[in-house]
C-alpha cells in the first residue's frame, strides 16, 4: 500500500524541528565546554563523542563496505574543513551568545548559493544574487559597531565557520552522487577528532570530572540530531523542510535565558530577520526552478 504523502511531510517536518533543537541542546554543550578548555580540544571531543554511536548506526544500516568505498580526497577536505569550523564556531561561543552565533550563522545558505556558481557551475540569476548581498548586509547590522567593535575576532570566526560549512556542504552535493550518508557522517566526524586531536595535544588539559556528562549528552544528541536530520531530508521536500533551520534561532534566545541569563537585543534580532528573509527568499526562487525544470527539462 503507497505510504501517504502528507503524512510523510508530516514526519519530515516534525523529524527537521526536533533535529534542530537537539543540535542546539549539543551546542549550549559545547559553549559551555569552550569555558574552560582550548577550541582544538573542545572540536576533537565533539567528534570523539559521536563517533560510536555514529559508527554503529552506519554499520547497521549499510554496512562496513559503503563506509571503505568512498571518494578519500573529498572526505579528506571535509574533514580538515569540519577542524575549522567547529574550532571557529567554539571559539566564538565562548565570546558571543548563542543567539547571536546563530544570527551570523544563518548566512551560510547565502553562501553556499554564491559558492555553487564557480564550484558546481550553477546558474544564479540578478535577484538571488541581490538575495545574497542583502543577506550579507544582514551580518554586518548583527556586527555593528559596539564595545567589542564590527570586526570582532568572534564575529569573524563565526562568519569562517559558515564559510567552511557552506564549502562542506558544496563538497557533500558532488559525494551525495556516489557515498552514502553514513560514510559521511561518519568520516567527518573521525577526521575531526583525529585533526583537531593533534592539534589540540600540546595545550590539552585534562577532562574535570564535572564535564564527563557534558561529553557525553553532546555525543548522544548530537547523534541523534544527525539521525534526525538525515531522516528529514529523506522524507520530505528539501524547500519544505529546510527553512525550518532557522528554528534554531528560538532555542539559542532561550537556552541564552535560561543558561546564562542573556538576551539578543534589537539589532540582533533585525540583522537575523533580515538574514532569514534573504535565506527564505533563496529557497523560494530555488523550489521555482526546480519545478520550471521539472516541466520543461
Amino acid at each position: 500500500m503507497p505510504s501517504d504523502p502528507h503524512a510523510s511531510s508530516s514526519r519530515a517536518v516534525w523529524l527537521m524541528l526536533a533535529a534542530v533543537a537537539l543540535f542546539a541542546l549539543m551546542d549550549a554543550g559545547l559553549k559551555t565546554l569552550a569555558a574552560h578548555y582550548p577550541p582544538f580540544q573542545v572540536a576533537a571531543l565533539r567528534g570523539v563523542s559521536s563517533l560510536p554511536l555514529v559508527l554503529g548506526w552506519a554499520v547497521w544500516t549499510v554496512g562496513w563496505r559503503s563506509l571503505l568505498r568512498v571518494r578519500w580526497p573529498l572526505h579528506l577536505l571535509r574533514g580538515v574543513l569540519g577542524v575549522g569550523m567547529m574550532a571557529s564556531f567554539v571559539y566564538a561561543l565562548k565570546r558571543l551568545p548563542l543567539s547571536t552565533a546563530y544570527a551570523i550563522f544563518f548566512v551560510a545558505p547565502l553562501l553556499i548559493t554564491a559558492l555553487s556558481v564557480p564550484f558546481l557551475g550553477e546558474k544564479v540569476g540578478p535577484r538571488r544574487w541581490t538575495a545574497i548581498a542583502v543577506g550579507l548586509l544582514g551580518v554586518l547590522v548583527v556586527l555593528r559597531p559596539t564595545g567589542a567593535g564590527m570586526l570582532s575576532w568572534a564575529g569573524v570566526a563565526v562568519l569562517g565557520a559558515a564559510l567552511a560549512y557552506a564549502v562542506s556542504a558544496i563538497t557533500v552535493r558532488v559525494l551525495a552522487r556516489s557515498d552514502s550518508n553514513q560514510a559521511m557522517v561518519v568520516w567527518l566526524l573521525a577526521l575531526m577528532a583525529l585533526g583537531a586531536g593533534i592539534l589540540a595535544w600540546p595545550a590539552w588539559q585534562p577532562l574535570r570530572a564535572e564535564h564527563v556528562g557534558v561529553v557525553a549528552a553532546i555525543g548522544v544528541v548530537g547523534t541523534l540530531g544527525q539521525y534526525a536530520i538525515t531522516e528529514a531530508f529523506r522524507q520530505g521536500e528539501a524547500s519544505l523542510i529546510a527553512p525550518l533551520e532557522y528554528s534554531a534561532l528560538v532555542w539559542g534566545v532561550a537556552l541564552d535565558l535560561a543558561l546564562w541569563g542573556v538576551l539578543p537585543d534589537a539589532f540582533t534580532w533585525l540583522g537575523a530577520a533580515i538574514i532569514m528573509g534573504s535565506g527564505l527568499y533563496l529557497l523560494r526562487r530555488e523550489k521555482g526552478r526546480a519545478h520550471l525544470e521539472a516541466e520543461h527539462p
